[in-house]
């Protein structure tokens, strides 16, 4: 599926230009050669930094092979510089044999071509003699920066005529190319496994860049180095039955995203890949400020605004493809792929890769940031934030399994059950983690209760906020040591540096019998010295009651994330009912 994608989405990259047809190579220019209609140079000028040409494909040969339309200097001049000076000599005469290959090759393909800039460029290869200009003034200017710099033609006073962009030129290169590529056939002709048409098939595919942890020289994608890899006596690639054009594509289309900040996220070892198959740029625009919180074109305020709107329809239960197509802007109909990779030796390994309707992936994503809230003013959690809740913050090299983070993508674009291990993790953390319980792990447990409550349930659980009508006895044990501790602190004046939290929390979260009669006895002397001893005692007295005075011995994995949830909300109550009072009062 990802070949084939990745192939479609080069035909839409590629009629808006964002990347080079296989006929062509990107080609950084430094300096443009003037040249007289006899052939001279007349001027030499030096280009911008970085600036980028788009010329006849280059030679993929590591011998001596010139370019159609050559841009190197050792082929287009035939001299070395050596210290400080140009010379025509050396042990191997490669300058000589290089510019010897550049004549011939160049005007065989310029026969026959009339323009002004084809003219002057033949009258140049034709006239130049090496040996005459080793003390040419303009090559002379450059000095050492010869060694490394690539070169275009124009006739003088035309700069913005470029011969390699000439119409002569240019028909003559297609003509040419699809003429070489037939001839250039390796023989191994099958049914391409994408197109099924059959085709030439693709014997090694072009590497693969920008893939962090990978070699500097790229991996490939689809390759086979072992004689156990063979099948029927098939060497290499063409095990894949992957063709050469189809191989061209889909590399070009994976660089291209590799090379987008717009399009590439990297959860630790893993990087991921993602693209609206759209021609709109507003399509993958949205998609990946929504998704991965990319704020590059629009700003954080409107991104907000239309995910808030799509959590109250989630809310409401009426989100919609239509309705979420109205609130972005999203074709509902494009399809959103995500794929994610990770270097492995030579190669690429796919970790994993999903495909859905965009509106459909949103929808999908406003629900569960609605799981997600714990409470009503709370702000979008996006995956990385995520992935660093289920890392200890004392930790300097802690790290997520990609494949828990791999299954909670999947939860979230398909809208299904969060992986176990999320809540296992979760959970683990608020207890090692003593002081590190907030409103992220909050709500991730809370997302991991309520969504499998309703998918098995049909029936959410845990509210957004304190619940005093859940008699959860997992819930009103959290609540209820939420309550002790809040005692605790008003009873010493809030000048403690640990409460029962840093002691007992954990323990109490998975064995409340035998916690919760130390805490309560602990309980009777911090009511002794509160001021709101009569406020505390009928909170505890309503809690123990909904008991039914009797504490569970042991509480399973999601009993213990009731228990934490309960906690959160109580603990969080006591300042929300304090701010509401202050308000009143002013």
């Amino acid at each position: 599926m990802l070949i084939q994608a990745l192939s479609e989405y080069y035909d839409i990259l590629s009629q808006e230009g964002k990347v080079v047809a296989d006929e062509y190579s990107e080609v950084n220019i430094n300096y443009i050669v003037c040249l007289t209609e006899d052939g001279k140079i007349d001027n030499l000028i030096e280009c911008e930094k970085n600036r980028t040409e788009i010329m006849p494909k280059k030679s993929e040969k590591t011998s001596i092979c010139s370019n159609i339309i050559e841009y190197r200097a050792l082929y287009l001049f035939g001299l070395n510089f050596d210290k400080g000076v140009f010379t025509t000599s050396d042990r191997t005469n490669k300058a000589k044999k290089s510019h010897d290959d550049f004549v011939k090759t160049s005007l065989e393909f310029l026969k026959d071509l009339d323009s002004p800039v084809v003219n002057a460029y033949r009258n140049f290869i034709e006239n130049w003699n090496p040996e005459c200009e080793t003390e040419n003034i303009y090559l002379l200017s450059l000095g050492k920066k010869y060694l490394n710099s690539n070169f275009a033609f124009c006739l003088r006073g035309e700069i913005d005529k470029l011969l390699h962009k000439d119409d002569v030129v240019l028909r003559k290169w297609l003509n040419y190319y699809e003429k070489s590529s037939k001839e250039n056939k390796n023989g191994v002709i099958s049914q391409c496994a994408i197109t099924g048409e059959k085709e030439t098939i693709s014997r090694v595919h072009d590497k693969i860049k920008g893939v962090p942890g990978g070699l500097a020289t790229g991996a490939v994608l689809i390759g086979f180095n072992n004689d156990s890899e063979n099948s029927y006596g098939n060497e290499q690639s063409f095990n894949s039955n992957i063709s050469e054009k189809i191989m061209r594509k889909y590399t070009k289309a994976l660089n291209y995203l590799l090379s987008s900040k717009k399009n590439k996220d990297l959860f630790d070892d893993v990087t991921v890949i993602h693209w609206a198959m759209s021609n709109r740029q507003v399509d993958d625009d949205i998609m990946s400020m929504l998704m991965f919180n990319d704020f590059d074109d629009m700003d954080a305020r409107k991104t907000d605004d239309m995910l808030s709107k799509m959590m109250l329809d989630a809310k409401e239960g009426k989100v919609t493809s239509q309705r979420v197509s109205a609130i972005t802007g999203i074709d509902e109909n494009v399809y959103f792929y995500m794929a994610g990779l990770k270097p492995n030796s030579s190669r690429l390994s796919l970790k994993f890769i999903y495909k859905k309707k965009a509106a459909d992936i949103l929808s999908n994503i406003a629900q569960h940031q609605l799981d997600l809230q714990i409470s009503e003013n709370m702000k979008p959690i996006p995956f990385w934030v995520i992935k660093r809740e289920l890392i200890s913050p004392k930790s300097s090299n802690g790290k997520v399994n990609p494949e828990l983070m791999t299954k909670i993508f999947e939860a979230a674009i398909y809208g299904t059950n969060y992986p176990q291990a999320l809540l296992f993790e979760t959970i683990r953390c608020v207890k090692t983690d003593k002081i590190a319980f907030n409103s992220n792990r909050a709500g991730i447990i809370k997302a991991c209760i309520n969504r499998k409550s309703r998918i098995f349930d049909k029936k959410e659980e845990i509210k957004m906020s304190l619940d005093k009508e859940n008699k959860n006895p997992a819930y009103l044990c959290g609540r209820l040591f939420a309550v002790l501790e809040k005692l605790q602190q008003d009873a010493s004046g809030n000048n403690l540096n640990t409460t029962i939290k840093d002691s007992y929390f954990a323990a109490a979260a998975s064995r409340p019998s035998i916690v919760f009669p130390k805490i309560l006895k602990l309980a009777q002397n911090h009511l002794k010295k509160s001021n709101s001893a009569a406020y505390y005692n009928i909170l505890i007295e309503e809690i123990i009651g909904n008991l039914e005075n009797e504490f569970p011995d042991m509480l399973l994995l999601t009993d213990q994330g009731r228990f934490m949830i309960g906690y959160y909300q109580q603990y969080q109550s006591f300042f929300t009912k304090k701010t509401e009072n202050n308000t009143e009062e002013e």
